[in-house]
């Protein structure tokens, strides 16, 4: 049994997650205690609570301590099973954060899954479904898997009613992969969504984009989506290279000015747009598990968080891997190396 603060590091709930995800693949029991004790909420919320309930359902797993608020969670997982599930998170609560907990797992399942999941598509302190598609997804197909993901309802904080289904096909062993350089830009473009909101917030967010970024036509994107599926707001800013791909997303809220909302998403941007790093620092987060579950990789990113140092500590209690990370000035480096 391996157990685990919930406390350490930066306290949320990054660390049950890559939990769950680990200790499926692996087949190793854990238990957590102090879950997201690092939030004003502390204990599971609904997004976290169907993760745990996910996890159980596809791992046949033993579960103690799956309910709303609990903050402590035995997880004890059987064998990884493919095949169709729902699951509803019932709030505005991360579609993609579920998603991402169970998706490595099923490449080790006994056959291809499909997976939907309704809750919330776009939500701040989480990413949205376009960031799996146009970012993280693109990287885990050059290491060998097969998944797709289609948006079929967007769903914003703090009404929800999004869903997205998810394809993923067995792949029992993940190919390294090294992501130094980023290569020539390709394309850059920004998206405003609005749903059940007047469409002139996502124009003054596009307006200053465009003149923040030097962007115009076909670079400056409205995004109407039907009424019924907000309301809500949220700028996307693309940025597609020849190794990679970025998405930067600011969220509106109310009493927050359109303006505001594009300088904090081109503030994400021009930092990582600066560093000359392959990968930003959320993308950053997401690749350092599938690396290690590769047995090996390493990436540059404009930013180390303490969500990243924090997630390799949980990986590291899970599988035989060393993962350095070295802050620079303008950018830093993480490696991944197995050490068994």
């Amino acid at each position: 049994m391996i157990e685990l603060d919930g406390a350490v590091g930066e306290g949320g709930g990054q660390i049950l997650r890559s939990a769950l995800t680990l200790s499926m693949i692996t087949g190793q029991a854990f238990c957590i205690n102090n879950i997201r004790a690092g939030r004003k909420k502390p204990g599971l919320l609904r997004q976290h609570l169907v993760a745990v309930q996910a996890a159980a359902e596809i791992s046949g797993a033993t579960v103690t301590g799956a309910q709303l608020g609990s903050q402590m969670l035995v997880f004890a997982p059987k064998g990884i099973k493919g095949g169709d599930y729902q699951f509803a998170i019932g709030s505005a609560g991360s579609c993609t954060l579920v998603l991402q907990t169970v998706m490595l797992a099923l490449l080790h399942a006994d056959g291809p899954s499909t997976v939907r999941i309704s809750g919330g598509t776009h939500n701040p302190m989480a990413p949205p479904a376009q960031f799996l598609e146009r970012a993280y997804l693109p990287l885990l197909r050059r290491m060998g898997a097969d998944i797709g993901i289609e948006l079929l309802r967007s769903g914003f904080y703090p009404a929800g009613g999004g869903c997205i289904v998810a394809t993923i096909a067995p792949c029992a062993q993940l190919r390294q992969l090294t992501l130094m350089e980023r290569g020539e830009r390709t394309n850059g473009y920004a998206e405003g969504f609005v749903a059940g909101l007047p469409g002139s917030i996502a124009l003054r967010e596009l307006e200053c984009v465009g003149l923040g970024m030097g962007w115009s036509g076909e670079q400056l994107r409205m995004r109407g989506l039907p009424a019924d599926q907000g309301p809500g707001n949220a700028l996307l800013i693309t940025l597609e290279y020849e190794h990679a791909s970025e998405v930067f997303c600011a969220f509106g809220e109310k009493m927050v000015r359109a303006e505001m909302v594009a300088k904090d998403a081109m503030h994400e941007a021009r930092r990582y747009i600066a560093s000359n790093a392959a990968v930003g620092e959320h993308l950053a987060d997401q690749l350092m598990l599938p690396m290690a579950l590769a047995g090996g990789g390493g990436f540059t990113a404009d930013v180390i968080s303490q969500h990243a140092t924090t997630n390799a500590e949980v990986i590291g209690r899970f599988l035989p891997v060393a993962i350095n990370l070295e802050e620079g000035e303008q950018r830093s480096t993480c490696t991944v190396r197995a050490t068994a």
